[in-house]
């Protein structure tokens, strides 16, 4: 079904769960048809019943359509016909058929358009192109018109061509009847072309002989089918529409035309008469497909196409019915697979007469054939459709054989010399054909058997399935044994056979030994799959290492969840039937030796294994054993219902990991066919979800790394639900079984269940259906019972190649016999007999319960003669003491399981009873030895006297390592008999698996109880003490060195802390530039009224106050005036580790000789920090010896503010140098150089120059100061814009403003002002004569002190002085700043209000004139300003436009006073940073009404004694350096003088703008659909297209295209291009069509991840699961604060170079 965007959002989906994916054809949407959809789901619009009263459509008014619309498209076909040329042999004609198609373009759009105009007009389409007689008389060429004519040959040649050109045609004909084949042949001009592949296809280079004996013996099975030739190569054309799909497929589906045939499928009877055409024309679009260049977007087309026609179940049934649709889907699937096969060499590799197909052919390797297959899949899903094929015994035959195609596909053959030169990936598509077109098809009509009803249909398949394997393995030359090295993971007809017993059993009831084979085929049928078993282990053991990486990946697939459900399910249940059916002794030693540990279970310490090499023994023996465990525990297919599975499922994903949503989704198997998008009971597995696992939503790491929303295993399941079989069963990496235990085991530590090491957890079973019920019987047989006996004992003498792991599946075989035990046996003591022999005599039954206490005394082994044991005389002397200290030993005698297994086999093939005594020695047992190589085997017989019991009793000493360690629980408390599920035992190591074991034994039989008693009132042996492994040695040397290598760092680091040089990174910065005056922030538009307008930011303010004053003032006095950095400043940060200047610089060659460097480039000067690897790009010189001096410098003072004042002046007029103190050996100067260089080449230069004359020296200084006033700000906004809480910030830590002052103060001292210009006389002396300074008119006049900038006045005043500043002289160059600050801020007011305030202030002022703190008033002061600057014209010409810009407040006191601090308080703020960083003082926290009273007295403004006043009042902090009103009346002047040219421009120069918000970047909406459906369409304003990737950026909200060539400029493209504008170099930018963000920084980009999420806490990148995603904003908040904070470098860890490209 698919919907177009807009009946989609019409609709209702809530609590509904959808995808939306953006189809690139077009379509037909099916809102509105109730054969697809329910009415209930219609769109608003299509819901309105619109049939009841349609007018007519007049005659008149379609006349002209019917009349003109046969020409038309008439004209059309024949221009195609005309333009199609047979593409020659070699030259692919593609650019011929695209320009025919472009001229063609106008034409199929007016067609298509017409399809748009509605109902009428398509009837009228439809009538046109299915009228038949029009066809006939318009293009039958038989007129007189040569033109038509010549149309109709061309066509007929087309026709032709099309027909019988491909060998698999010849192959068609020879089946017929070999002289109509031969004639029709020659017909076509082929000399001797005898139907053979060999001669035709040339392309398949293969010996001439196979493959000719291959199409001869390939024709023998095909001819059955009489139906080949009609459907593959007769085509007429009746009609319009017939012949334009034929075109269209000649043409390879052009999308208009696509779009067109689609766009008219709303016409009921176009859409019948299409779909038929379609499927007349199913064999011409396969060869086409097959002979296509371009066979992906052909595929997707077709597929475009056929899911509209086939998903509506009455037409698929129609077209089933009237057109034999199956039929024709079963051949060309048939054919097109026969043009790809080979000959098998699986088992027999000279005689087999198997044919598979090759894994390597293009046609599988690209998938061609899935839009066939997906067609198949589609039409089964519709029951009456699958029904009739189910019924079809003709179709399933010729079904099965194409399945027996993929039988034992892509061979594998171990390599046991060399490493394989060329590794194959075929295996890729060998998996992928037989999931898509072997088992989604098998899923499909398993979905159609689920009731008592469809009985017959599985029948059917099972019967013909079985007839297909018996044909396979009669091909294959099958006896008994499987041919050694070889493996095939694809046996899709067994997998059938598993499937469809396993649904008659579980929904179908039927009678499972109604449908199983005899004996023989039953051990036929185990064999492969059994192998595969096999297999897994040797590869995971390493043994086909040298096959390559491939055979691990085929591994790996075999499990995937993808695949797991179609293959290792069908083939462990298939096995467990056969184990359920078959005699248990022989199952058992068969799995052995397929596993090749037979040699390997022996009672001796030394054995030979002739087919295995000892570094594989171990690994081998864990495999057969967890195999035997997982056959026996398993019951995904023995009784489970599908909740349960689906819970078992859930369970085992999640205890390996926690999971997201989505990844849980995909990893659990889908039972149905997956391509329906059924999940096994979709309801349930959210309420399945949520029983098993909570929750976890998405957070943060303080590393950065982002986590999506988990679902982690709630306790209960840990506690009873944990299932180790089935992780194994499902994990695709070995590691991921570990990892659930690891999780498992810190579970259990938490809770304080257990605080070991513990056991995987023994866990009970679904119970078996009644039809599986002889499974059981393995758990009870002989053969099984010597094997755990053996490896119990060699357990215990600590053999070598046992592990921990054979154990614990010992021990889990042997519990899950005592949970299954059968019969209850009887009390009666089993006698024991003297020294044993055979075999046989093992054990006297076949129950485990009372095997278990059975004493075995001797047993006879072969074993080499080198072994210890050969060494004694006589049995006496093996006593058991001797044997403790052999090394290692085995179980049963060498040959016996497998003599055992001969013997039965032969009893069966025989069906002779004679022969059952007489036991035949293994033919096997020497097969692969090599000749001479094994020493002599001979006979020695052991003295054991042990039972399973006692050898599980001294298990549990050995691993406790106490004697006498168990004791039975029940001598203490009998209750545990009556109530043996006791917590206690649940979760543990071996020691309680042993307890475990031996408490169940006793409670099924009374003689186990009292024989366990009876062993442990004996005193065991002493254990042997335990010798340290070379294993534990390693792990316990690895904790010694890791200690002694953290010892050694932290040294390290100290001794680091110790030095003096320090790191620093220096990144460019334009945060600052985004802080804004109001406080709403902005959104991101997505309407198309909504736009972003940059007036209002810091940067631009501030650029347009210096243009201003460049205007009217003299440059090199603006360039004192202000501050840069506003927009493209520099910001220092630095990590804070320190490192000699000669260890930095041979720390940079050895990066530049590192050659694999990623996400820096050495040659810039980019580096990582050494020790924390942080990004990093300069380092920064550390001023030695700071330390001791600091005391001297910080003693308060008792000078005068006078004295200070001129000791300041002389010290900034002291000519700069480098201090004596650095004296040039040091290499500091040098350093210092580079790094103002580094810090100057970060800048680009348009944010550097700002001067009229380039290069002026005016122009570095205003650049330095600047670089001190951006990181001071940048502290500030890192702190959140105030310093209420005082204390060091995290950006504290970063800062290194102390060290970066010394730099730049040095380098400032290398300019000296004129003492001429030095605005400190401006601000500490009176002027003699005020007209001087008029001077002469032309020269531009210097900057008005009150126009300055009073931060950058204090920057400049520090710099100047010599380093390190004395404290009282930046005490007092604060207090006269300050005094020029709140002057400015009285001014400021005086501009701000109107004229009655004015009058009001000055009456006010006047009457405090003469107290006694007249200077320290504000009402004084400001009435004084108002009467100064009154003698000018600024308050002149005030029109009604004044009024309007600013805003009528009415000013009292208190807001007169608030919005005087609120005006000095940035400056405040600033200073109080720089005394913090110069002098080390902490910063004091207060509340935000107190700031400025608590950083005025931090800062020495308030007098001490000042604390005592109540109301706090600003002035007081004032302390005037010359008589207040004079300066004031001198500063005013200079003001006046200018405004009596320039009113306005004087007045805007005064109002500042004082506070700035917080920068941020854009608000965006809740829903991401909002943004992705207004910008997706949208067009690029540059290039005016819609771009192919757009992007929107976050900080200003502009859309650009991201890797748009359209939009590059000068090979930058237009997204790197924004970063540098908008961001001097950052750029932030979130992808439409992905939603994600990117981070641009300089010349490198990062993927940030995705700020919107699924209601599940989850990611959707590239927009693939079509989810609904919502605004994360904790994620959006952590994308600013690292925006704010310029941490990108540090936080993200995968950066790469984008070449400008982006």
């Amino acid at each position: 079904m698919s919907l177009c965007a807009e009946c989609f959002h019409q609709g209702d989906h809530t609590g509904h769960d959808f995808n939306m994916f953006r189809s690139q054809a077009g379509g037909a949407c099916d809102c509105g048809d109730s054969n697809v959809m329910r009415e209930s789901g219609f769109c608003k619009r299509h819901q309105i019943k619109s049939s009841s009263n349609i007018p007519c459509v007049p005659k008149d008014l379609l006349m002209m359509s019917e009349f003109v619309l046969p020409r038309f498209i008439f004209c059309l076909i024949q221009y195609l016909r005309e333009g199609y040329n047979e593409p020659a042999a070699d030259v692919p004609s593609e650019k011929d058929l695209n320009k025919v198609l472009q001229l063609l373009e106008p034409q199929i759009s007016f067609l298509e358009d017409l399809t748009k105009m509605g109902g009428a007009m398509r009837s009228v389409l439809t009538q046109v192109l299915t009228n038949q007689q029009s066809y006939k008389d318009l293009t039958s060429g038989l007129g007189e018109n040569a033109y038509a004519r010549k149309s109709h040959e061309k066509y007929l040649i087309a026709l032709k061509s099309s027909g019988l050109t491909y060998p698999e045609d010849k192959l068609v004909y020879g089946i017929q009847e070999p002289s109509a084949g031969t004639s029709t042949l020659a017909v076509q001009g082929f000399a001797g072309a005898t139907g053979t592949l060999g001669q035709l296809d040339s392309s398949d280079e293969e010996d001439q002989d196979g493959s000719q004996g291959l199409g001869k013996r390939k024709r023998v099975k095909l001819s059955s089918n009489t139906k080949d030739q009609s459907i593959m190569d007769v085509l007429k054309h009746k009609s319009f529409l017939e012949e334009l799909l034929f075109w269209t497929i000649k043409y390879e589906f052009p999308q208009k035309m696509v779009t067109f045939l689609l766009n008219m499928l709303p016409d009921q009877e176009y859409k019948v008469a299409f779909t038929k055409t379609f499927v007349q024309h199913y064999a011409f679009i396969m060869k086409t497909l097959k002979k296509s260049h371009e066979s992906d977007t052909m595929s997707n087309r077709i597929v475009h196409i056929s899911v509209q026609l086939f998903s509506n179940e009455e037409l698929a049934r129609q077209v089933t019915e009237e057109c034999q649709l199956l039929d024709i889907m079963v051949t060309v699937l048939l054919y097109m697979m026969e043009s790809c096969l080979i000959k098998s060499e699986l088992q027999d590799e000279e005689n087999s007469l198997h044919v598979v197909v090759n894994c390597g052919e293009a046609l599988l390797k690209n998938n061609t054939y899935w839009p066939l297959v997906s067609d198949f899949i589609n039409i089964l899903s519709h029951q009456s459709v699958a029904k009739r094929f189910l019924e079809d015994h003709g179709l399933l035959v010729t079904w099965m054989n194409f399945v027996s195609f993929f039988q034992g596909m892509n061979l594998n053959k171990r390599e046991l010399n060399e490493h394989v030169e060329f590794e194959s990936q075929t295996y890729y598509a060998a998996f992928a054909a037989e999931l898509e077109a072997c088992a989604q098809p098998m899923w499909g009509l398993l979905s159609h058997c689920k009731v008592r009803e469809t009985q017959e249909y599985t029948r059917n398949v099972v019967r013909y399935c079985l007839e297909a394997l018996q044909d396979w393995f009669d091909a294959i030359n099958f006896v008994d044994e499987p041919a050694p090295n070889q493996v095939t993971f694809h046996l899709p007809l067994h997998r059938y056979y598993a499937m469809f017993l396993s649904k008659a059993v579980k929904c179908q009831e039927l009678d499972l030994d109604s449908v199983l084979p005899d004996q023989e085929m039953l051990m036929k049928l185990m064999i492969h799959p059994l192998q595969i078993q096999a297999s897994l282990a040797e590869i995971h053991s390493n043994m086909w290492v040298r096959n390559g990486l491939q055979i691990k990946g085929q591994a790996m697939t075999y499990v995937q969840s993808h695949f797991c459900n179609s293959m290792i399910d069908p083939d462990i249940y298939l096995l467990q039937v056969c184990a359920s059916r078959l005699d248990p002794d022989y199952f058992i030693s068969s799995v052995f030796e397929r596993f090749k540990v037979v040699d390997l279970l022996t009672m001796a310490s030394q054995h030979q294994n002739t087919v295995l090499d000892a570094e594989h023994e171990r690994s081998m023996l864990e495999g057969a054993l967890t195999f035997l465990v997982i056959l026996l525990s398993l019951r995904l297919h023995l009784g489970m219902s599908d909740d349960e599975i689906l819970r078992a499922e859930m369970v085992a994903q999640l205890c390996m990991n926690d999971r997201t949503h989505s990844s849980l989704l995909d990893l659990i198997p889908e039972n149905p066919n997956p391509k329906s998008g059924i999940i096994p009971g979709s309801y349930s597995f959210e309420s399945v979800l949520s029983a098993v696992a909570d929750f976890k939503a998405p957070v943060f790491e303080p590393g950065g790394s982002m986590q999506q929303g988990m679902y982690t295993p709630k306790a209960e399941v840990w506690d009873h639900e944990f299932d180790p079989v089935m992780v194994i069963l499902r994990t695709v990496y070995r590691r991921d079984v570990q990892s659930a235990m690891d999780r498992y085991t810190a579970f259990l530590k938490q809770s304080g269940k257990f605080p070991g090491n513990p056991w995987p957890p023994y866990k009970k079973r679904t119970p078996l259906h009644p039809s599986y019920k002889g499974l059981m019987r393995l758990l009870h047989c002989k053969t099984l019972h010597i094997v755990l006996f053996t490896l119990l004992y060699k357990i215990l003498m600590d053999h070598q190649n046992l592990s921990e792991h054979v154990l614990c599946m010992v021990l889990y075989l042997i519990e899950l016999g005592l949970e299954n035990s059968a019969e209850e046996e009887s009390d009666e003591e089993a006698s024991v007999g003297g020294p044993e022999r055979c075999h046989d005599s093992w054990f006297p039954g076949s129950n485990l319960v009372s095997n278990m206490r059975h004493f075995i005394n001797y047993v006879r082994v072969r074993v080499p003669e080198t072994a210890p044991e050969v060494k004694r005389d006589s049995p006496a002397s093996t006593s058991s003491d001797s044997l403790g200290s052999l090394q290692n030993s085995g179980t049963a005698q060498v040959f016996s399981l497998v003599a055992e297994r001969r013997k039965k086999f032969q009893e069966i093939i025989n069906r002779n009873s004679s022969e059952a005594n007489q036991v035949v020695r293994p033919k096997t047992s020497n097969k692969w030895s090599a000749p001479g190589s094994a020493p002599q085997l001979t006979t020695a017989i052991l003295e054991i006297k042990e039972s399973i019991l006692s050898l599980l009793i001294k298990l549990h000493h050995k691993l406790s390592g106490k004697q006498n360690s168990y004791y039975p629980p029940w001598l203490d408390d009998i209750e545990i008999l009556i109530q043996p599920d006791i917590p206690k035992y649940s979760h543990g190591d071996g020691i309680t698996a042993v307890e475990r074991i031996l408490l169940k034994a006793a409670l099924q039989s009374r003689m186990n109880k009292r024989i366990i008693e009876e062993i442990c009132r004996k005193v065991t042996p002493p254990v042997p003490p335990k010798k340290i492994t070379a294993a534990e040695k390693k792990t316990l040397d690895k904790e010694e060195r890791r200690q002694k290598a953290r010892e050694r760092q932290q040294k390290l680091l100290a001794e680091f802390a110790s030095r003096q040089k320090s790191f620093m990174e220096t990144a460019m910065d334009v945060v600052l530039g985004q802080c804004r005056d109001n406080i709403e922030p902005k959104k991101l538009p997505v309407t198309e009224e909504e736009q972003i307008y940059p007036w209002d930011t810091c940067a631009a303010v501030h650029d347009v106050r210096l243009s201003l004053l460049q205007r009217y003032f003299k440059d090199s006095s603006c360039l004192l005036a202000v501050s840069i950095g506003w927009e493209g400043g520099v910001y220092v940060q630095t990590c804070g580790h320190t490192l000699h200047i000669d260890c930095h610089k041979s720390y940079m060659e050895s990066l530049r000789n590192d050659q694999v460097l990623q996400g820096f480039s050495v040659d810039k000067g980019e580096f990582t920090c050494p020790l924390c690897r942080q990004f990093a790009n300069s380092v920064l010189p550390c001023y030695p010896g700071s330390n001791v001096e600091n005391n001297l410098w910080q003693r308060p003072s008792n000078k005068s503010i006078q004295d200070l004042i001129k000791e300041v002046e002389e010290l900034q007029g002291r000519p700069g140098a480098f201090p004596v103190s650095i004296s040039s050996e040091t290499n500091l100067s040098k350093e210092m150089e580079s790094v103002m260089k580094d810090i100057k080449n970060t800048t680009q230069k348009k944010y550097r120059d700002y001067s009229k004359t380039p290069g002026s020296p005016d122009n570095d200084f205003l650049f330095m100061y600047s670089v001190a006033r951006t990181n001071l700000e940048l502290e500030l906004i890192h702190r959140g814009g105030n310093l209420c809480s005082g204390g060091a910030s995290t950006a504290g830590k970063r800062s290194c403003l102390n060290q970066l002052f010394h730099v730049l103060a040095l380098h400032m001292r290398l300019y000296s002002i004129d003492s001429e210009y030095n605005p400190w006389r401006k601000l500490t002396q009176l002027l003699e004569e005020m007209n001087s300074q008029l001077g002469n008119e032309e020269q531009q006049p210097e900057v008005p002190i009150l126009y300055h900038d009073v931060t950058s006045l204090l920057l400049i005043q520090i710099l100047m002085m010599p380093q390190p500043l004395r404290k009282d002289h930046f005490t007092c160059i604060v207090k006269v700043l300050f005094t020029l600050l709140y002057t400015q801020g009285l001014v400021a007011l005086s501009v701000k209000c109107n004229e009655e305030d004015r009058s009001a202030w000055k009456h006010t002022g006047a009457l405090k004139k003469n107290t006694c703190d007249a200077e320290k008033s504000y009402e004084v002061l400001l009435n004084f300003v108002i009467r100064e600057l009154s003698k000018g014209k600024l308050y002149h010409e005030e029109g009604m436009q004044e009024c309007a810009t600013i805003s009528p407040i009415a000013w009292s006191p208190e807001s007169t006073e608030k919005y005087l601090q609120d005006f000095c308080l940035h400056f405040l703020r600033i200073t109080s940073l720089l005394q913090h960083h110069l002098f080390g003082e902490d910063l004091p926290s207060c509340q935000e009404e107190e700031e400025f009273s608590v950083l005025s007295s931090c800062l020495g403004l308030l007098p001490t004694f000042y604390q005592t006043e109540h109301p706090f009042i600003s002035a007081s902090c004032l302390d005037w350096p010359v008589p207040a009103f004079d300066i004031i009346s001198q500063w005013c002047f200079q003001i006046n003088s200018f405004t009596e040219r320039h009113a306005e421009q004087g007045k805007a120069l005064l109002i500042q703008e004082s506070r700035w918000k917080l920068p941020h970047l854009l608000q965006l909406p809740e829903n991401y659909n909002t943004i992705f459906q207004y910008y997706h369409r949208k067009t690029c304003s540059v290039c005016t297209k819609v771009p192919k990737d757009p992007a929107v950026c976050l900080v200003c909200g502009t859309f650009v295209c991201l890797k748009g060539l359209c939009c590059k400029q000068q090979s930058y493209c237009e997204c790197v291009l924004h970063s540098q504008n908008c961001g001097a170099g950052t750029g932030i930018f979130l992808l439409i069509n992905a939603s994600v963000i990117i981070i641009i920084r300089g010349h490198r980009f990062c993927l940030w991840g995705s700020v919107y999420l699924d209601a599940h806490g989850e990611e959707d990148r590239d927009l693939r699961r079509g989810k609904p995603l919502y605004i994360c904003k904790e994620r959006y908040k952590v994308l600013e604060q690292q925006w704010i904070s310029h941490t990108f470098d540090h936080i993200n860890k995968r950066w790469g170079p984008h070449y400008n490209g982006l």
